[in-house]
């Protein structure tokens, strides 16, 4: 008995596809989808109703995308017109692509605006053009990304919260609502405050299993280089010094060697409140 056949796609007859689009068995394509230029879906992705993608685009196995999501389309930048080569947007496998979410195509011609893995991104928020965001990364409900901007893994972006166009955000960092950011953020840090580190995330370093004597060096790097006004040679030598036994701060301290923008910093006024007091 000869194998089943793969499912093939599903699409709905108010459905717009183009004759450059692909799409691989298990699509679903809902209502109202209008899909235009070069765009590959990928297996199991689904798209619910009123999506519209521009290519080129590319989308990873089995994301989801809710309706009014507008993904593909040019960038919000003068320099860049209509007609211009583009390098598209890739977004990776399952990831959560929330109502009225957008994703810009990128300036560039060679390098695609990108989404990783299991990305998690809520109703109304925004990736811009040129922007690299990494893998298990959440953005809840109206959290932006400016163009050329940088997230890295496992962080997370509160409601309301923005991050400025060039700006690199280190991983597992957990930005809170209503914050926005225009200098880089170390790893592992959260930011409460506009440009201002107010903790470490251990919530996020526990959680993911990170052991506990890595843990409390990350706190010490935080207390002695982050909250210090050290000049940046100043803050690379110490966190390479500590970083020697600890993979977490060496990252830390190549974050701050490759910045190209300032680096957020700690606190340093006396209303400052410990880690401990800042999650009960």
């Amino acid at each position: 008995m000869p194998p089943p056949l793969p499912p093939s796609p599903t699409i709905h007859p108010t459905a717009i596809i183009g004759p450059d689009v692909t799409l691989a068995e298990g699509v679903e394509v809902g209502p109202n989808c209008c899909l235009s230029g070069k765009v590959s879906l990928a297996k199991n992705v689904r798209l619910i109703a009123h999506v519209h993608l521009s290519g080129p685009l590319t989308i990873g196995a089995g994301t989801t995308l809710y309706p009014g999501a507008c993904i593909g389309f040019p960038g919000q930048d003068f320099k860049f017109k209509i007609g211009d080569i583009t390098g598209g947007v890739v977004i990776g496998e399952d990831c959560i692509i929330r109502e009225h979410v957008t994703i810009h195509a990128a300036t560039k011609p060679d390098i695609p605006t990108r989404i990783g893995n299991r990305a998690f991104m809520m109703v109304g928020s925004h990736v811009g053009h040129d922007g690299q965001v990494g893998n298990n990364v959440t953005m809840v409900n109206s959290a932006l990304v400016a163009g050329h901007a940088q997230v890295a893994d496992n962080v997370t972006m509160s409601g309301n919260t923005g991050v400025h166009q060039f700006t690199r955000v280190g991983r597992m960092v957990f930005i809170t609502g209503n914050c926005g950011v225009s200098m880089d953020v170390p790893p592992f840090c959260v930011v409460a405050y506009r440009n201002t580190l107010f903790t470490v995330n251990l919530v996020g370093l526990r959680r993911s299993g990170v052991l506990r004597e890595h843990i409390t060096a990350v706190r010490d790097a935080f207390w002695h280089v982050f909250r210090k006004t050290l000049t940046r040679p100043e803050m690379l030598r110490e966190l390479e010094a500590r970083g020697k036994d600890c993979p977490l701060v060496q990252e830390q301290a190549e974050f701050v060697a490759t910045a190209k923008r300032p680096i957020c910093r700690g606190r340093l006024n006396a209303n400052a409140i410990s880690d401990a007091e800042a999650f009960t």
